[in-house]
C-alpha cells in the first residue's frame, strides 16, 4: 500500500492520494468514496461539491502560492 500524499496545488485544491484514508464529517461520519484512491478538497468555497473540488476555484479566480516551510514546535498541551 502506498504512504498517503497530501499536495497543496497553487490556486487550486488539497489532493489527497494513497494509502487507507478517510473524510469525516463535523459529526465523525464518513463519506463514501466509491472507491477511490485519490480526492481533491476545496480550498476556495466555490466548489458546489463541499468538502471536494469541482474546478469551481478557475471560475472564482482562486489565488493561493503555498510553498512547504518548517512549522514552529507545538505549544504544550494544557493538563
Amino acid at each position: 500500500m502506498n504512504p498517503t500524499q497530501i499536495t497543496v496545488f497553487d490556486n487550486g485544491p488539497i489532493k489527497i492520494t494513497g494509502g487507507n484514508f478517510q473524510v469525516l464529517d463535523a459529526s465523525g461520519k464518513a463519506w463514501d468514496l466509491a472507491g477511490r484512491d485519490s480526492i481533491a478538497l476545496c480550498r476556495c468555497g466555490a466548489s458546489a461539491n463541499k468538502p471536494f473540488c469541482d474546478g469551481g476555484h478557475r471560475g472564482a479566480g482562486f489565488q493561493s502560492k503555498c510553498e512547504a516551510a518548517v512549522l514552529p514546535p507545538p505549544k504544550p498541551k494544557l493538563a
